[in-house]
């Protein structure tokens, strides 16, 4: 009995483990329609990984050292390098459809099926410390060696990323006219890096109705299409990072300050770090419970009196 309380507790404890690592961890996909540097078409790595694995995993298996590194400009198929981070799905919401946009991961799942060549990271952790974009483009100069070989790279204003002199773009309307130019002056053989995050298309009026991401990136990737450039994509998700909306620091800084001065006012909304340290402590309260159950079923068996020896039965 005491060993199935046992194997009971240590199922339980694996199951909410694994939740956690699910609730933590964000999922990536890469795609490109009409490119396909290695044999394998359509791949899933299910290893927890950090960001910066991933960057080494999108160039060596999916082939961008031959798109983004210098060393390497002899054959490149591909015009465009897309890096979209957004700030929706965790690991959980792919796993088990639940708590996430359906027509996003409609979105990502045709883009994984549908074009010749595809991989998915579905377990990839993030960092507290900095963010998911700022990451990978760290990531991908140091795999590359000598900096980023590309001819051009842009990156939405609601983007950080750190050092580097790239070209900002305002907004989707901006991101539009930057792939349209750029497919004009672009040269045979040269590729373009742009990084986009999810935040960066709102205005002032309408912070309080975003866009769903499904829809920005539906735009982002028909802009890319009607530009007729031959395209590689990333998607990696980065919920935990709060979108800051540029050129709004002093209305965040008022909100902040009324809020404080006002103490009636107080924030209801669980944000995605308090969600984290929510099941975690969910996690800790069940393990708890388990182990009090385990140590009493224990207690339970060790109580119970059994003689040792029997009396044998009289002959009549």
């Amino acid at each position: 009995m005491g060993f199935k309380i046992f194997v009971v507790a240590m199922m339980v404890g694996f199951i909410a483990a694994a939740q956690i690592s699910l609730a933590s961890t964000v999922p990536a996909f890469l795609w490109a329609p009409g490119f396909s540097s290695v044999e394998s078409k359509e791949s899933v790595n299910y290893q927890i990984m950090s960001p910066k694995d991933l960057a080494n995993s999108v160039l060596s298996q999916g082939g961008w050292s031959d798109l983004l590194c210098s060393e390497r400009k002899n054959e490149r198929p591909v015009d465009l390098a897309v890096v979209f981070v957004g700030r929706e799905l965790h690991s959980s919401d792919v796993a088990g459809n639940k708590h996430a946009d359906p027509a996003l991961l409609n979105l990502l799942k045709d883009s994984f099926t549908k074009t010749n060549f595809s991989m998915a990271f579905p377990y990839v952790a993030t960092s507290e410390e900095e963010t998911m974009e700022n990451l990978l483009v760290s990531s991908f100069k140091e795999a590359c060696g000598h900096g980023l070989g590309v001819a051009n790279v842009a990156f939405l204003e609601s983007c950080s990323i750190e050092g580097g002199d790239f070209q900002k773009l305002a907004n989707l309307h901006s991101v539009h006219d930057h792939l349209v130019s750029r497919m004009e002056k672009r040269t045979k053989g040269e590729t373009d890096l742009v990084v986009l995050c999810h935040g960066g298309f709102q205005s002032l009026k309408e912070l309080d109705q975003p866009f769903p991401e499904s829809e920005i990136l539906t735009e982002v990737m028909s802009s890319v299409e009607q530009s007729g450039a031959k395209y590689a994509a990333l998607y990696v998700s980065d919920p935990f990072k709060s979108i800051h909306y540029p050129g709004y620091r002093e209305l965040e800084r008022f909100l902040a300050d009324d809020t404080a001065k006002n103490g009636s006012a107080s924030p209801k909304v669980c944000d995605e770090v308090c969600k984290l340290k929510s099941s975690l402590l969910e996690g800790v309260l069940v393990g708890i419970v388990l182990l009090l159950i385990l140590v009493s079923g224990l207690c339970c068996m060790m109580g119970i009196d059994t003689p040792t020896r029997f009396e044998a039965p009289q002959e009549n």
